[in-house]
């Protein structure tokens, strides 16, 4: 079940109208941010089914720019999104898709600067509650409602394993875990959500193993 309490469907304390196209837009900007891991100089948006007929009048654009900024669903800021992100740089151009996705609520972002991007799609399931579907070209499951750690690393055999007994040693109890790849033997990504967040000193000690390439923490 995707819902474990009443409150799950009528959604959270947030910036209306609503939940599914404001407060699920909103954070699927901030996983999008948080992922990116700083203030972005641009964000490329599109939007797919019901997202792109509606996101102007239910405050869709507003919300998920909102997220970019690092703004939580009740954060009355959100309103003013667009003319915020114009004032601190952030260059916004969102889209409309005709393409037909397997979720009526669906988003893609590119936030970036120039050093570097990420891609995120993602999913507004109701009641404010997300899933992030994609990153950079990754299938994945996440759902930004716990604290996470994304781990891009060589396929190769032990991988697992070796991260598994670092978060064992620091008393990280492991809540989901799924790993996706591209191709056999390449590059990978393990989604690993936890009951608590994870310090510095373990994200460090992640990024010491020789197969890991990058370490990326979602935090409550």
């Amino acid at each position: 079940m995707k819902y474990k309490s009443v409150f799950d469907i009528i959604g959270p304390i947030m910036i209306g109208p609503s939940s599914s196209h404001t407060a699920g837009a909103a954070r699927i900007g901030r996983v999008a941010r948080h992922l990116f891991g700083r203030k972005p100089e641009f964000a490329n948006i599109s939007f797919y089914g019901s997202f792109a007929k509606t996101y102007r009048g239910h405050g869709t654009d507003v919300a998920i720019v909102g997220g970019i900024l690092d703004y939580d669903t009740f954060d009355t800021r959100i309103v003013d999104a667009l003319t915020i992100a114009k004032q601190e740089g952030i260059k916004v151009k969102m889209t409309e898709e005709d393409a037909v996705t397997d979720h009526p609520n669906t988003a893609r972002v590119i936030i970036g600067d120039k050093d570097d991007q990420i891609e995120v799609v993602g999913i507004s399931i109701g009641g404010g509650k997300i899933e992030i579907i994609e990153l950079n070209g990754f299938s994945l499951r996440l759902s930004g409602n716990h604290p996470a750690l994304l781990i891009v690393h060589n396929d190769k055999y032990g991988a697992i394993a070796g991260v598994a007994n670092i978060l064992a040693k620091h008393e990280i109890n492991i809540g989901h875990m799924e790993v996706s790849r591209k191709e056999k033997g390449k590059e990978a990504l393990m989604v690993i959500e936890i009951d608590q967040n994870a310090d510095e000193v373990i994200i460090n000690e992640l990024s010491t193993l020789p197969i890991v390439q990058q370490v990326v923490k979602i935090h409550d």
